[in-house]
């Protein structure tokens, strides 16, 4: 393909439709000049293909393809060869499907535990998040199929997801979460980078050009394609200006229009649209000639993968008396609903159709094992069953130990909503009580994406973590508890004792407007470490059925420049019985440091196996980077002056060997302890930031206070529930009926449309208004749909919309139709109307959002006019009498 030939072919109007998709999962073709489409597709533990013709909104069924554990699961390997043997095998399934892009790593710090996309995420690390995120590239992309790095950036949330604004200051964005991302693009050269939904202090994202081409393309060398989150688009000409190549999905060309008008009235120049055309062509041209129709991937093989990965990735978090690995002879109570229908991947976007699925009760049954089995819990509600619990523990007490499985359940966690509290079900702590009221040998297995607290982690010998372990995860676990596999996973994550022990849970997740990043530098074990708060489990915590000594560490040299390089030798040997793998973990402290910095930071780890009686030396090589700290001031990384201590350890509190070098550094590091004197006083005052110190550290006044914000919210919301809903009957009978011709017609707006003109000829479109105005106008494209919601056409509106996404939730048995459901009545009405019409693919135009803003404002004859006029072609005959 002659790139540069083919864009001076192209006309103005062929470039500028290059620049977003054809439909929800593909880019445009244009046959005139031979250029293919190319199909792109959800993952990233998995390929999620959806068939052709499949529901508008992205969430029903798909082709079967092997379900990995997910990000939070793999993580806890700490194995960059797992990581990219597992982007491999997807690769390969990618091959055999036709698709060119996988949408996916994602690598986002995990800011809050609650936030209900963490299982999409490696860590709160970003060192190790973007070690992993570049080895499960390298492995994609090695296949011939791209990869799309997302969500950049500071995207940490579900709640008001597509509209928050993160406010992060500029050092707590260059240390913690820009650096997995940097470390991805430089280390494995993704194809694609996907933007962010949000807006990062004040931009949206995807129209950000400090962050898509200063940061991404200048200082990081990124030269593939950025395209949006779907639906995320909020200016195109804004976001193209910016370095935004590609929007996605498809199915308008309003926005092609406007690349046209802003490079024909001088707005945007042509020649920065002919360098997205440039990449995009590039992108197809990668695509195409990696294209393979005779390539089928190995199931069985790819079957096993996911085994070992969840055996690898597993975390044995307590083990007393060393009561694992069990005796195949021993008589088991199995206990949980969860070992009978195990929760192995989350849910959302990443959803996959498994290929083959296993669960642990089914896998006990196959070993002929003496087991007994209750379920304990109705997984589908938090309510106590006494019965249920009844049963539990008459089987529990005839058995020789106990093993109960306990999880978060889909209904608890997903994409689109955020976590409610860090507690398991009502119904499965008490299960737990109860039973360990009855039996002394009480093991738990814990199923779920996020940390949960454990009010009884004291009545327990043993507790296996297995996060989501894919669809191999019922062999693994019994692999696991009768030591066929010893586990030797590590928490890439910390878990507090309780929720309001984190330093964001003051500040999570804000809105409705902006969500304030006030803990800065200090997530996770940052935090927990320097304000010396006790942990149920540590960062980098995990046991296993051996036992490993660390013997001796070696340095290169105890006095070094800021510009040498540090060699750090481990001794670490196997002083058990069993065959084993060790991560050794390698954290950097600075003794007295000017700039507040953590009490320590993860700066190398290396997995190694090791064989009983086995010694071996760890050689991990720390550079100018591991010392450095971000200086705003001069928009660069200083090494300050001073001592500096090499800690290895098992985790983040279980440091087994230390050693000091002495830095000499021509830097100099800014004092700025009166002004940011909260940052250096975490032990006393617990992460409890001031508005004070805040608004200093960011470098400019503050937005208007989230907290301020959530309650006149709460107050609206409030007074909206006491207004009389007198007319409320005879409107909902007007609404149901146009509901019933819209189901008639080829899109879900002209119901809209239909019910808009009826309302105002009976002279209640008006009234309605009234009883329903809320804060936040006037309403615009960015107003979402449950802010317009307190009018006559954001109600209607909202109700077709949740009509329509219902229907389309036809995939999976009860409990994922539920957790489906939960999503998009979660979801929902946070979409803004603009990113409605962008995915509704073509169902509303951006004319018709127009008129449905103006009829929000209570410009209704305006209003309806402007939706009449932008009906899509193929619903203009309902204007004609029949």
């Amino acid at each position: 393909m002659d790139i540069k030939k083919l864009i001076n072919d192209m006309t103005l109007e062929e470039k500028a439709c290059l620049c977003s998709g054809h439909d929800m999962w593909h880019t445009k073709a244009i046959e005139r000049l031979g250029i293919s489409a190319i199909l792109v597709s959800d993952g990233p533990h998995g390929l999620r293909k959806q068939p052709e013709g499949s529901d508008t909104f992205g969430i029903n069924v798909s082709i079967p393809a092997t379900c990995f554990p997910p990000a939070c699961t793999t993580a806890s390997s700490w194995d960059p060869d797992l990581l990219r043997q597992i982007g491999a095998a997807i690769g390969e399934e990618c091959l055999q499907e036709q698709v060119s892009v996988l949408l996916g790593p994602g690598v986002n710090i995990k800011r809050n535990p609650l936030c209900g996309r963490n299982f999409e995420y490696y860590s709160e690390d970003p060192f190790l998040s973007g070690e992993l995120a570049a080895a499960f590239i390298v492995g994609v992309q090695a296949q011939g199929i791209g990869t799309s790095l997302k969500h950049f950036a500071a995207n940490n949330q579900e709640t008001r997801r597509m509209t928050i604004d993160a406010i992060v200051d500029e050092r707590a964005l260059r240390e913690i979460y820009l650096p997995g991302f940097e470390k991805a693009v430089k280390q494995a050269h993704p194809w694609t980078v996907m933007s962010a939904y949000n807006r990062l202090n004040g931009i949206y994202c995807s129209e950000q050009e400090r962050l898509l081409t200063s940061i991404l393309r200048a200082e990081w060398g990124f030269d593939g394609v950025l395209l949006t989150d779907w639906g995320a688009c909020n200016d195109r000409t804004a976001g193209l200006a910016a370095g935004q190549d590609l929007e996605m999905p498809g199915g308008l060309d309003s926005n092609d229009q406007s690349i046209v008008a802003a490079v024909k009235s001088g707005l945007l120049a042509e020649s920065v649209l002919d360098c997205s055309v440039e990449r995009l062509l590039t992108l197809i041209a990668r695509a195409q000639d990696n294209l393979r129709s005779d390539y089928h991937y190995n199931a069985d093989e790819h079957h096993a993968l996911a085994r070992m990965a969840a055996t690898q990735s597993a975390v044995l978090l307590k083990n007393d008396e060393n009561i694992l690995p069990l005796a195949t002879s021993a008589k088991l109570a199995v206990i949980g609903n969860l070992a009978k229908k195990s929760r192995y991947q989350g849910s959302g976007s990443s959803l996959i159709n498994p290929t083959r699925l296993e669960h642990a009760l089914d896998v006990l049954g196959e070993r002929s094992l003496n087991i007994a089995y209750a379920d304990g819990y109705d997984r589908l509600s938090d309510n106590v069953d006494e019965q249920l619990l009844a049963d539990a523990c008459q089987v529990a007490s005839s058995a020789k130990v106990v093993v109960v499985f306990v999880g978060l359940t889909e209904l608890a966690e997903s994409e689109g909503f955020d976590r409610e509290h860090m507690r398991l079900p009502a119904n499965q702590n008490i299960l737990i009580e109860r039973l360990a009221g009855v039996h002394e040998n009480l093991i738990v297995v814990l199923l779920g994406g996020s940390p949960v607290e454990m009010p009884w982690i004291g009545s327990v010998k043993a507790l296996l973590n297995m996060y989501l372990p894919g669809q191999a995860g019922g062999s693994a676990v019994v692999d696991l508890l009768f030591g066929n596999v010893n586990p030797c996973g590590k928490l890439a994550e910390t878990y507090p004792l309780r929720y309001t022990d984190t330093a964001s849970a003051r500040n999570f997740p804000g809105g409705p407007l902006t969500v304030e990043y006030r803990e800065s530098i200090y997530i996770g074990y940052r935090y927990f470490d320097t304000a010396r708060q006790d942990v149920l489990f540590p960062f980098g915590h995990g046991l296993s059925y051996t036992s490993v000594t660390y013997d001796r560490m070696v340095l290169s040299a105890h006095t070094l420049t800021d510009k040498d390089t540090l060699q750090v030798s481990v001794i670490v040997t196997n002083s058990g019985s069993r065959a084993g793998a060790e991560i050794v973990q390698v954290y950097v402290r600075a003794v007295a440091s000017t700039v507040f910095k953590p009490e320590k930071e993860l700066k190398a780890f290396q997995k190694v196996l090791l064989q009983p009686g086995e010694s071996t030396a760890i050689e991990l090589t720390l550079d100018r980077q591991a010392f450095a700290s971000y200086d705003v001031d001069t928009a660069a990384w200083l090494v300050e002056s001073g001592e500096y201590e090499i800690i290895a350890g098992a985790s983040s509190r279980d440091l087994r060997l230390k050693e000091t070098v002495t830095i000499q550094s021509a830097d100099c590091v800014p004092n700025r302890l009166e002004a940011l004197a909260d940052y250096y006083q975490l032990v006393t005052n617990k992460g409890e930031i001031t508005d004070v110190a805040f608004a200093a550290l960011y470098g400019q006044p503050l937005p208007t206070s989230p907290r301020d914000a959530q309650r006149d919210a709460r107050s609206n919301e409030a007074a909206l529930d006491h207004l009389p809903y007198g007319c409320v009957f005879y409107e909902d009978v007007v609404f149901l009926f146009c509901l019933q011709q819209a189901s008639t017609m080829t899109n879900m707006a002209s119901g809209a449309a239909l019910h808009g003109i009826v309302c105002l000829l009976t002279s209640r479109c008006w009234s309605y208004g009234m009883r329903n105005e809320t804060a936040r106008k006037p309403y615009t494209a960015n107003s979402t749909l449950g802010d317009i919601k307190g009018t006559l056409i954001g109600r209607i509106l909202y109700l077709i919309i949740i009509n329509l996404a219902m229907k389309a939730n036809t995939d999976g048995d009860l409990e994922r139709q539920l957790a489906t459901r939960k999503m998009l009545q979660r979801m929902m009405p946070e979409y803004p109307l603009r990113s409605i019409a962008i995915s509704s693919g073509g169902m509303l135009t951006y004319g018709m959002m127009e008129g449905i803003v103006m009829m929000a404002n209570r410009k209704f004859f305006r209003g309806v006019q402007k939706m009449l006029g932008s009906l899509p072609k193929r619903d203009r005959h309902l204007l004609s009498p029949r």
